[in-house]
């Protein structure tokens, strides 16, 4: 980085950089008269003048890189380009700029110290406006990313609660939020039904027709599933062939009645529609359980559980309580 003029001796004017539009204070330009201009080549990084002193760095011609970490995209350049400038925290923290600062090509900096810059605010109508206006527009900018970045992890947050076979809520989502609605109808004591679903025989299906198709199986009873729920009811693959309806506001009733038509919607449910050769039915036992006083969201999948192994000792292919 080499100086090559001051601003004063240069062709430049006060118009060319931002932080002084709409200022005609002639107390500027004299403050700026001995300010250096400094020459940068294509890739190389800014080093400080004089003691590492703070300083404002102004484009007038070329382009700048700031050299950012970001948590979400990992290292980004922002540019910086003729009329632009940075540093400005910098000085207001009496700090120099640390060298993430590169020329992305040949590039002419107006260098403003941190005492001149001092003076600028003091004594020039208008430099204090215009340094408020691009900070906040800064700050502005900064905040709009970072809800950019929340809306992002939120969104990843979400598809990592979603199966990626049956698109139905997945086991993380059913710990994040089974015990919310547990406590939530404790609190508002309303009933709440759970209804655990294995597709019968399904290893056995695995090993007949491959897991491909297994796979499709699979698809077809989350679209039973899904076809037959509320919008308030909630469908999960809790792992492997197994499923789980979680239903509020439904009594032990409510939630059998439910289940019955799940059983039955199953044994009909067309999984090989295309295929030359027919295949079997999927069908699939359900055991139901309502929330009882008391009970946590283990309690509620216990019994739920327990129902199952009834339903599936009393021959499968149906609904226990």
């Amino acid at each position: 980085m080499e100086q090559i003029t001051t601003f004063g001796a240069s062709a430049y004017t006060i118009g060319n950089i931002n932080l002084f539009d709409g200022i005609s204070d002639p107390v500027v330009a004299t403050l700026l008269q001995q300010c250096a201009i400094v020459r940068l080549q294509a890739d190389e990084t800014i080093s400080p003048l004089h003691n590492n002193e703070a300083c404002v760095y102004a484009v007038l011609r070329g382009a700048l890189g700031n050299t950012l970490i970001d948590e979400t995209q990992g290292i980004r350049t922002e540019k910086i380009l003729p009329g632009e400038s940075v540093g400005e925290l910098s000085v207001l923290d009496d700090i120099a700029h640390s060298s993430t600062l590169k020329a992305l090509q040949e590039t002419e900096l107006l260098v403003i110290e941190s005492g001149t810059l001092w003076r600028l605010i003091d004594e020039a109508e208008g430099v204090a406006r215009n340094l408020l206006r691009q900070l906040s527009f800064r700050l502005r900018a900064a905040n709009a990313q970072l809800r950019r970045r929340e809306k992002v992890g939120e969104f990843y947050r979400q598809l990592s609660m979603v199966d990626g076979l049956t698109n139905l809520h997945n086991r993380a989502w059913l710990n994040d939020k089974l015990s919310v609605l547990v406590e939530e109808a404790h609190a508002g004591k309303r009933p709440l039904s759970l209804i655990m679903i294995d597709l019968d025989h399904f290893k056995r299906f695995n090993d007949e027709y491959g897991h491909l198709l297994g796979d499709t199986a699979l698809r077809t009873a989350a679209g039973v599933l899904s076809a037959a729920l509320r919008p308030s009811d909630f469908a999960v693959r809790y792992g492997g062939e197994e499923l789980i309806v979680i239903l509020p506001d439904s009594n032990g009733a409510a939630g059998t009645m439910v289940a019955q038509r799940l059983c039955e919607r199953m044994r009909l449910a067309v999984v090989f529609a295309d295929m030359h050769m027919p295949l079997p039915h999927i069908t699939a036992s359900f055991g139901v359980a309502m929330l009882a006083p008391q009970q946590d969201a283990d309690g509620l999948l216990a019994a739920a559980d327990a129902a199952l192994y009834r339903a599936k000792q009393a021959g499968r292919n149906q609904v226990a309580v």
